[in-house]
């Protein structure tokens, strides 16, 4: 199975960007599936269903959320109703939509698309390795289905370092996203899980994470500046990463990072 991930797309200028390149990233890559990152798409903060809608309509296969999931109010319903997109995983059960989905695609082939956000630096939300350990009790590759993919939204280097290692070898992929900055660290692991730190974000990279400098430099000066975050419009750049699967394992056999 040929898989794409694009990183965390940022505001306006990431949003338009991807939907221009996405039949250049079909032709390039001929991937099976197209997964995206919304969390910060509707003016940095969280998705909105008309949004998300947008992204099905061009053809993602699957989207992936994060910490920003319930900024947008309007996305709740959305994430029950709709079976292409998932929240963290290790969220409570009792909140809306789910962190893991079987998404069939049009080769015929299923992949489990999920989610978790990490605990270092982040609010407090169940483990994130105790969660995938009790799905992957549902589920195997090849025997349940094709590939398995996992974005872990996290901080913390060591900690997505860690989650990968404890499922090389039981799934196809981990591959961080949430700090924005593409990580030169693309590797498979040593029993066949596909693995990147952060693939990066789709957003303006003359900014800081996506966002205008102003806000963040004042907030280095002065730790109580009531100065707002708010998205850098303008040039995006697209940061992403194809993985290749084996058919008869559903390990990775290909890990490469790309950018428009």
């Amino acid at each position: 199975m040929k898989i794409v991930y694009l990183g965390d797309i940022v505001a306006r200028c990431g949003r338009e960007k991807v939907m221009q390149t996405i039949p250049q990233i079909k032709q390039d890559w001929q991937m099976d599936a197209l997964i995206v990152n919304v969390d910060n798409v509707a003016h940095g903060f969280g998705c909105t269903p008309k949004i998300a809608k947008q992204f099905l309509d061009a053809g993602v296969s699957a989207i992936v959320t994060g910490d920003h999931v319930w900024n947008q109010k309007e996305l709740l319903e959305f994430l029950n109703d709709n079976n292409r997109i998932v929240r963290p995983l290790n969220y409570s059960d009792n909140l809306a939509g789910v962190g893991a989905r079987v998404i069939p695609l049009d080769s015929g082939q299923k992949i489990l698309v999920v989610e978790v956000v990490g605990r270092v630096f982040m609010e407090a939300v169940e483990s994130p390795v105790f969660k995938v350990e009790q799905l992957l009790q549902k589920y195997q590759l090849i025997h349940d289905v094709d590939a398995i993919f996992i974005d872990i939204h996290a901080e913390a280097t060591a900690e997505k370092q860690a989650f990968a290692r404890c499922f090389d070898g039981c799934v196809s992929a981990v591959i961080g996203s949430h700090t924005h900055v593409p990580t030169a660290d693309s590797v498979i692991l040593p029993k066949g899980t596909a693995y990147q730190t952060d693939v990066g974000m789709c957003g303006n990279y003359d900014s800081v994470i996506g966002f205008d400098e102003k806000a963040p430099i004042e907030r280095l000066r002065d730790k109580s500046s009531p100065m707002r975050l708010e998205p850098k419009g303008g040039n995006a750049q697209i940061c992403g990463v194809f993985i290749e699967t084996d058919n008869k394992t559903g390990l990775a056999v290909k890990i490469s990072p790309f950018k428009y």
